[in-house]
């Protein structure tokens, strides 16, 4: 693979390769951008603003304002994401998972998490599912540990609770044509049939709280926009079937430590997961690419470029909430009075200080995770 083609933007529900240009992305998938008046409308239930929100991490959305505008009239909603549990975690991952934990105390409602073991036994090459059931247990450790709270928080394991997504799933399936799915995710010849399946199961939590409850309310889902694809043919029927259609809000893709393209857990010394030990941690933070220059000579004269630079990025997005300080270390960087490796020392500090705590409330998860399965 050539430079050109590595740098070429791919986002699928499956695969995300290249410099991601955010604003074409809207263009392609037809979403909305997220306006300082919706902003201002979620601030007035929610008071400050998220770092996420306040950084614009979360960029784009579809029919948020018409969720706002029913909430605005006493109706509800509930919260729906999720996890493709093929491997450990990163904090890549946690990043939705972190402001849905916002949404769902500021709106006090109620989240559907769901574990799609099945679509990564599914489209995954040489996987077991005996193995994607123990990454969905393990991965479920990660979302309590950031203290969701068992009364409204709900995990769905698609194996295990196919019985509660399968009526749902089959309503769904019934009325999208081969042709809309084939022309939104790409299916080929070669595709195996469970996979051209699968998507009426990830639509089947968008509408499991009427099953439930009885109480038809709107879904709203907080996830990167590569599984907007999903929703967007989910929307399509949800009428259809009596539902509300489901409403999203999307993130952009937390970077990895390497040159370009997202954190991914395919390439692990550009990730850092939740079991990293400290010593993993700065190993991999040290070998960041930045935006510094060749020798420090030359970027105190010259500078460095924040606007490239993955170390940046975690504090910008994660790991420092003083918009001042934010400011003041990209002047510093710009104007080359702080070299690479102080932000990298910095950086190092912080997230093996989040980790410890992570990964103390992660053992005492095992004892809890009962309590998030659906009672039936």
């Amino acid at each position: 693979m050539d430079s050109e083609e590595k740098n070429e933007m791919i986002v699928t529900p499956w695969e995300v390769r290249g410099k991601v240009d955010y604003e074409r992305l809207i263009q392609e998938f037809g979403t909305q951008p997220l306006t300082e008046e919706l902003i201002e409308r979620i601030a007035k239930y929610t008071g400050k603003l998220h770092l996420q929100l306040q950084r614009r991490l979360f960029f784009s959305h579809r029919d948020l304002d018409a969720v706002l505008d029913l909430y605005d009239k006493k109706v509800k909603f509930v919260l729906y994401t999720g996890r493709g549990p093929s491997g450990p975690v990163h904090i890549g991952h946690l990043v939705p998972w972190i402001f849905t934990k916002h949404l769902q105390e500021k709106f006090d409602t109620r989240l559907y998490f769901q574990m799609t073991d099945d679509e990564k036994f599914l489209v995954e090459d040489q996987n077991k599912l005996s193995e994607m059931t123990k990454f969905a247990y393990e991965n479920s450790l990660d979302l309590v540990a950031l203290g969701f709270e068992p009364e409204n928080t709900f995990i769905i394991y698609d194996v295990q609770d196919i019985d509660l997504l399968y009526d749902v799933a089959l309503e769904v399936a019934k009325r999208i044509t081969y042709s809309t799915a084939k022309a939104t995710f790409g299916f080929q010849d070669s595709t195996n049939i469970g996979w051209v399946f699968w998507p009426a199961i990830q639509a089947a939590p968008c509408f499991i709280h009427t099953k439930l409850t009885g109480e038809n309310v709107p879904a709203l889902i907080p996830a990167a926009i590569d599984q907007d694809p999903y929703w967007r043919v989910t929307r399509d029927i949800a009428q259809k079937l009596g539902y509300y259609k489901p409403a999203q809000i999307h993130c952009r893709f937390l970077p990895g430590l390497g040159v370009g393209g997202k954190m991914s857990a395919s390439e692990p010394e550009t990730s850092i997961f939740t079991m990293d030990s400290p010593e993993v941690v700065k190993r991999k933070i040290w070998n960041a690419f930045t935006g510094g220059k060749g020798t420090a000579t030359e970027q105190r004269k010259l500078g460095a470029d924040p606007g490239i630079c993955t170390i940046f990025q975690y504090f910008l997005y994660l790991f420092e909430d003083d918009d001042k300080k934010v400011a003041e270390r990209e002047r510093k960087c710009k104007a080359g009075e702080t070299l690479c490796g102080e932000c990298k020392t910095d950086l190092t500090k912080r997230i093996n200080k989040f980790l410890a705590e992570h990964q103390k409330k992660r053992e005492k998860a095992k004892n809890v995770l009962e309590k998030y399965h659906i009672k039936r």
